[in-house]
């Protein structure tokens, strides 16, 4: 006797289905693709920071300077046929993408079969993490080129402001951990943009995570100037997650591993005090990821074509003061997910999961950049390419 179905086949839920038609996975495949989007922006901080542009057809999006202009007056019966000296200039500045940047995992379906856990939501989570971070360790660093440059605009007797350097302390590089001092710092900081005209809007600090619990543990009354930098409307839990100091001086303050600190991301621990490492105490059992030392990603390596200097140029940076306008952001492909399926999922019983990242990054107006440097007495020099003097 054949068979007999309690259930018909028709009937069964497919929950996979986009309105019960179709792909019986579409939905699985699209709920790991917001799981990937949200670890990379749960991640990173620097992509609404600066200006962000999509570029289409093409492999590098131009930014035009308009340098200032003056004003006379007016001599009767002259004509008015512009300044004589034919200002404002106007200079240009060009961000390339950089190659596609990937990051990839293979599922193995008995894998995935046996996991009590959502594996693929673990892994594109990771996925998201890894594209965050070097999203961001790309803007950072951009940054800190652009504070060390000249103005792109430098006509005769026209030329703009460039990039400011501020010293953390008096030589040491503890000093870069010192709350007091870092508040000198971000006030000389707030003076300098002042004073090169750059708007009082979005204007950001990032600390690595020792800098800026160093401005909040004044909360117990130890430290009075960092006890009075603290927003007491957010305390607890908010004081703790990384968004708790409102400001100084009108800067907000954001902390990431991802800043350059001494050479390194994150924190440079161990060793004894010197120019170069603020001697902080090793943790122990660090991995090999809390601290590591900032790669080279100059414009000849390969899948590079912005320049973004290599670890010898951050020996005694130590975080960085901006404003929206320091740097530009250019994607040509956001945060995005793939995955095989199909034949290739037959022959290899599993899945190759990808996210993949193309953008580039450089610095835009460097007097909106601002470093913080810390252990020499001399500011650090600028690398790649740099806007000479006008000699005209």
């Amino acid at each position: 006797m054949a068979h007999q179905s309690a259930v018909n086949p028709s009937q069964v839920v497919q929950l996979g289905q986009q309105n019960l038609t179709g792909d019986k996975r579409a939905l699985y495949l699209k709920l790991f693709s917001g799981e990937l989007f949200k670890g990379f922006q749960r991640n990173t901080i620097a992509r609404d920071l600066v200006m962000k542009r999509t570029l289409k057809n093409g492999k590098s999006l131009q930014f035009i300077y308009t340098g200032r202009t003056t004003a006379e007056y007016h001599t009767p019966g002259n004509s008015i046929l512009g300044n004589s000296d034919k200002a404002p200039p106007v200079a240009e500045k060009t961000v390339t993408i950089d190659d596609l940047l990937i990051s990839s995992a293979f599922v193995y379906d008995l894998d995935e079969t046996l996991a009590h856990y959502d594996l693929r939501g673990e892994i594109s989570k990771k996925i998201g993490y890894a594209l965050a971070e070097k999203y961001d360790r790309l803007i950072f660093r951009s940054i800190i080129k652009g504070a060390r440059q000249r103005s792109p605009v430098q006509a005769t007797n026209y030329e703009e402001p460039g990039g400011s350097q501020i010293r953390v302390g008096t030589g040491n590089a503890d000093d870069a951990v010192n709350s007091s001092k870092i508040v000198e710092a971000f006030y000389d900081a707030a003076a300098a943009l002042d004073e090169k005209g750059v708007s009082t809007d979005g204007r950001v600090a990032v600390l690595n995570p020792r800098q800026y619990y160093a401005l909040i543990k004044g909360l117990d009354g130890s430290e009075v100037l960092a006890a009075s930098l603290v927003n007491r409307d957010v305390q607890g839990d908010a004081v703790q997650s990384g968004k708790g100091v409102y400001e100084i001086a009108g800067i907000k303050i954001y902390k990431s591993m991802n800043v350059p600190f001494f050479g390194e991301y994150g924190t440079k621990l161990g060793g004894a005090a010197s120019g170069t490492n603020p001697g902080i105490t090793d943790i122990g059992n660090k991995g090999s990821f809390t601290q590591v030392s900032v790669e080279d990603a100059r414009n000849s390596v390969t899948g590079i074509n912005n320049e973004y200097g290599t670890q010898s140029n951050f020996m005694n940076t130590c975080g960085i003061i901006f404003q929206k306008e320091a740097a530009a952001c250019v994607e040509a492909i956001g945060p995005q997910v793939q995955v095989t399926s199909g034949d290739v999922s037959v022959i290899y019983q599993g899945d190759v999961i990808l996210g993949r990242l193309a953008m580039g990054a450089d610095f835009l107006n460097p007097a909106a950049a601002v470093e913080l440097y810390a252990g020499t007495g001399t500011a650090p020099a600028a690398f790649g390419s740099t806007y000479p003097a006008n000699n005209s």
